[in-house]
């Protein structure tokens, strides 16, 4: 693409720069990137297809749910639900019988359900994130064969099944599996709604409602992983159905209705709330976080490990990106652009956290993975054995990893390896642990009344041993004898 520059039109100032710079962004985006036609009608679903996405990600997340939990996320959104219900409280979290207010209730409630319905349990408990990712496993195809052709729809959804850190991550019992699940339903059902030449209102609700769940489940994060890179889009293209304000006050409105009114009740039984979850740990987490610094490089291995096999497609898959060719520049559809855009956004806004856990770039998977099925469909090398071959290889890996592997270190590093001394030691007996929580063990015993007592607090945890003779102390680090005696 050749460009001609004339005096009249070159920037003058620098206030002229940005709209010069936005322009040049804009075709960049349009004409060399991405200049493909967008995709027509959708394919037809393959039963076969269907089958495969629901054996595969099966065998992969259920047969294994009931190992022990992990210290300390997993064993207090398992206790968390489990106080909740025997209560009745279904507007405050509750922790050890004290107010929880760092995450909203909805992952709560859907693990309070599973308890109801199968009894509390572990894998009970473990169901409702593994039924997230599964659910998202089949969105992905579900939408790209709209966009992309039932081939790499489907080849985009096996290559999310068996990418380790999806499926390694996302089937522990923890929030992040739950939000890809609204966040993934919201971009997608949200491009579906706006990418033609009027606005698909009924795709336009769906994309509401999954993103109040989303509020609903991690807080305004779901939000700024949908709108940025849906205006982004539009801004970029140039092209989409036109969004007034009447579209974008029925969003806001109903994404409202999902979300507000628990948001109010919380505030009125705890009015710190506010400060605690959308201050401290919203904002301040962000720009200045108590904990989990990290590098900004901490997510790369993350994603190159997390995405296997599929990673080993990402050296030809920047060449067909960046190729000159008229049929690589063809397939570079806007579709393509938009799971780029999503997934790559996803990932920066988490990167320039200061905050960072592995589990938080989990909504990302699911467009990238859509982004590399578009890529190997058209190209050689999706075909022959050796694919095949590979493909196995990734399902027998993740077999092991899952159902012996990570099982075996869970019980290696659970608190539980000897119940037998809890029971006889616990029961009915004051407990306290020192200097960690260890929610384990009340998860394990049905208790909520546990103390917690950190390092600075000895002489406070000194002072109850005298009060109370018989009170066991949970010693969850490997010097807390050496600081007890001191």
């Amino acid at each position: 693409m050749e460009a001609t520059h004339h005096g009249a039109d070159a920037p003058r100032s620098l206030a002229d720069l940005p709209p010069a710079f936005g322009l040049w962004i804009r075709q960049l985006w349009r004409q060399v990137l991405f200049p493909g036609r967008l995709t027509g009608e959708a394919t037809a679903l393959r039963s076969w297809s269907l089958f495969c996405l629901l054996l595969v990600p099966g065998l992969l997340l259920y047969p294994s749910l009931s190992f022990a939990l992990f210290e300390p996320d997993e064993t207090r959104y398992a206790q968390i639900p489990r106080e909740m219900l025997q209560r009745g409280e279904w507007i405050v979290p509750l922790l050890q019988s004290e107010p929880y207010l760092d995450k909203p209730p909805l992952f709560y409630w859907l693990v309070m359900g599973c308890y109801q319905l199968l009894g509390v349990s572990v894998a009970a408990a473990r169901l409702v994130p593994a039924l997230c990712l599964h659910a998202t496993i089949l969105l992905a195809y579900l939408f790209g064969r709209r966009w992309l052709g039932e081939r790499a729809a489907f080849l985009g959804a096996m290559l999310l099944s068996l990418a380790p850190g999806f499926l390694g991550m996302g089937r522990l019992l923890i929030l992040d599996g739950v939000l890809t699940l609204w966040t993934t339903l919201a971009l997608l059902a949200a491009f579906e709604a706006t990418r033609g030449e009027s606005l698909r209102r009924g795709w336009w609700l769906l994309s509401a409602v999954a993103c109040g769940l989303g509020v609903l489940t991690k807080g305004p994060v779901a939000v700024i992983l949908l709108a940025v890179p849906l205006l982004l889009q539009r801004w970029l293209t140039g092209s989409g159905a036109p969004l007034g304000w009447r579209a974008c006050l029925g969003y806001a409105g109903l994404v409202a209705l999902v979300c507000v009114p628990w948001y109010v009740a919380v505030c009125v039984s705890r009015p710190d709330f506010i400060r605690h979850f959308l201050w401290e740990h919203n904002v301040v987490r962000f720009l200045a976080p108590f904990d989990h610094r990290r590098g900004v490089w901490f997510y790369l291995p993350i994603v190159l490990g997390g995405l296997l096999p599929g990673t080993l497609l990402l050296v030809p898959f920047f060449r067909f990106l960046f190729s000159g060719q008229p049929e690589d520049a063809a397939r570079r559809t806007p579709e393509l652009g938009f799971l780029l855009l999503a997934g790559g956004w996803t990932l920066l806004f988490f990167t320039v956290s200061g905050c960072k856990l592995p589990t938080y770039i989990l909504p990302a998977f699911p467009l990238l993975a859509l982004a590399l099925g578009y890529f190997l469909a058209g190209s050689r090398w999706g075909e022959g054995r050796a694919a095949a071959g590979l493909g196995v290889t990734a399902f027998a890996v993740l077999v092991l990893g899952n159902h012996v592997l990570v099982p075996w270190y869970a019980e290696f590093r659970s608190p539980l390896r000897q119940p037998e001394v809890l029971a006889r030691f616990c029961e009915g007996e004051p407990l306290v642990c020192y200097p960690r929580p260890c929610n384990a063990v009340a998860f394990h015993l049905r208790r909520d009344d546990l103390k917690h007592y950190r390092s600075k607090d000895i002489e406070q945890l000194r002072s109850v041993v005298r009060q109370q003779p018989r009170t066991v102390i949970l010693c969850t680090h490997r010097h807390s004898l050496e600081g007890l005696r001191q």
